[in-house]
């Protein structure tokens, strides 16, 4: 049978055991989530953490960053 435009399909119960499985799946989903949320985070804390050492480091050797780039040339029209 198909549907046509505009018909809407009936209903379809779920078993108790049916919302317990989808439950449980759910839960298992969201820990994986979580859980990989947890790693992205503690791994853009490092890397922050790492750069600003860095930083930290070049600013009390005394080297500004802005003498070590080279200076764009200029345009001849």
């Amino acid at each position: 049978m198909t549907k046509t435009p505009g018909e809407v399909e009936p209903f379809k119960q779920i078993t108790k055991a049916e919302r317990e499985a989808r439950k449980a799946f759910r839960e298992v989903e969201a820990g994986a989530a979580m859980t990989d949320h947890k790693k992205a985070q503690l791994a853009f804390h490092e890397n922050r953490e790492r750069l600003k050492a860095e930083r930290l480091a070049r600013e009390a050797a005394g080297t500004p960053v802005a003498a070590n780039k080279a200076k764009p040339k200029k345009k001849v029209n």
